[in-house]
């Protein structure tokens, strides 16, 4: 059930009637940046790190760090398992419905019966 303040998103897309054979263009998937003729690299944005904070749950790390940039706050938090490190970026405009999002999820695994 969505609130009055929750946000509605609608995709569209252009849909041909001509059938598309998937060889006729070649694949923008692994590539590199030497195959990209106009693709330019992204000057590295400096980040100022406010706090950290880290998680051991089993066999996961997760790494929490509030952060700050010339575009705002964000929180990365971060999960390394067997090496891979993988991240999300909340913007701090978000924190407050992440943070009641996840007590909605804390609450409905609580009602559920113990596995």
């Amino acid at each position: 059930m969505l609130a009055s303040s929750d946000k509605k998103i609608y995709i569209t897309a252009n849909v041909s009637s001509e059938p598309m054979i998937s060889n006729e263009r070649p694949s923008p998937y692994n590539r590199n940046a030497n195959q990209w003729p106009d693709a330019q690299a992204k000057p590295p944005v400096a980040e100022d790190t406010i706090k950290m904070g880290q998680l051991q749950i089993e066999r996961k790390a997760f790494y929490f760090t509030l952060k700050a940039n010339v575009r705002g706050r964000f929180l990365r938090i971060s999960e390394e398992v067997g090496g891979r490190r993988n991240s999300i970026m909340i913007p701090s405009t978000g924190l407050v419905e992440f943070q009641n999002m996840l007590a909605e999820m804390v609450k409905a695994d609580g009602d559920l019966p113990v596995q």
